[in-house]
């Protein structure tokens, strides 16, 4: 008799086994499956969305270079440098050369002799750098400040540190830098109204871009100082967005100046001052960074003001 109740024990167990192991086996392959679909959620819908930060003019001598000197090179970008750091690439405009020559504007009297002749210590490209400014325009009226020779110098400390540049005055070829950034082709077109370049000459190169599919987006260097955009601003803003251009960004004026629509092209004609040492004024001395998220062609816009500092730095508004 315990022989049949052990029989029909055994049986009983084997029964029972046979149903749990495929159970859980079932069980460990949902689980798996479970699992995929969690990481599939980890992907961000915003993957393939570049967030590129515009900034305005860029000026590390005189007063500035001053600051680097007494408080550390950090100090400027202090109050802003993880605002940068958090995007996948910051443009500027580069307001001068990057040399060893010893400084000529600093301790001048505004306007006097050698104020406006610029030279950035040789550590700006690395400072650059190290708060993700890893694009520069170099199409501007300072570039050729120490010549040739000071142009040559800032081309190899900017590699040197990863930094690219566009926008030579004289180089028609250095007009564009294409870069992809998470899928998005761009390309970069400087137009230097102080320069050799022409309009048409910029026209052309928006329009051969225009022919790869890309994205173009044209950083200016036009205008005059202080005041609204002339006519003949807007009137080469018109032509550039007639003939491809997506977006369009100025600099100079060291003020931020109005935006408009130009057949479907944003165009902002200054977003004045990033790094700088003009505070005579609260237009000199507020500036913008202009965000732009890019998508599968599209573009969305958001702004964000900068206020500069009497102590040299540059800090978010709000």
């Amino acid at each position: 008799m315990k022989k049949i109740y052990t029989i029909i024990l055994l049986l009983i167990l084997i029964l029972l086994a046979g149903l749990v192991f495929p159970w859980r086996q079932e069980s460990q392959e949902g689980g798996k499956i479970e699992n995929q679909k969690e990481s599939k959620k980890v992907i961000k819908k915003d993957d393939k969305e570049a967030k590129i930060l515009f900034v305005g003019d860029m000026m590390f001598d005189r007063y500035i270079r001053q600051v680097g000197n007494n408080k550390g090179e950090d100090f400027v970008f202090s109050c802003i440098g993880d605002f940068l750091r958090d995007s996948d690439l910051v443009v500027g405009n580069l307001e001068g050369p990057i040399t060893e020559n010893a400084s000529i504007s600093m301790f001048t009297t505004p306007g006097g002799e050698g104020n406006y002749t610029f030279t950035f210590p040789t550590n700006t490209a690395k400072l650059l750098a190290k708060n993700n400014i890893r694009l520069v325009s170099l199409g501007n009226n300072h570039i050729y400040n120490f010549g040739e020779a000071g142009v040559a110098s800032t081309k190899r400390y900017l590699t040197e540190a990863g930094v690219d540049y566009f926008g030579l005055p004289a180089n028609r070829e250095s007009l564009v830098s294409q870069i992809e950034i998470k899928g998005n082709k761009i390309s970069f077109i400087n137009y230097n109204e102080f320069g050799n370049i022409a309009v048409n000459d910029v026209v052309q190169k928006i329009e051969e871009e225009k022919q790869k599919d890309r994205i173009i987006i044209v950083y200016t260097h036009w205008g005059d100082e202080y005041v609204a955009p002339p006519q003949r601003v807007k009137n080469i803003a018109k032509k550039f967005a007639d003939n491809g251009a997506d977006f369009i960004i100025g600099s100079h004026p060291h003020v931020i100046l109005e935006s408009e629509n130009i057949n479907g092209a944003p165009v902002y004609y200054s977003l004045g001052n990033f790094i700088f040492d003009q505070y005579f004024n609260e237009e000199v001395s507020t500036g913008l960074v202009l965000e732009l998220n890019i998508k599968n062609g599209k573009i969305k816009t958001f702004e964000h003001k900068v206020l500069i500092s009497r102590d040299g730095r540059t800090c978010l508004a709000d």
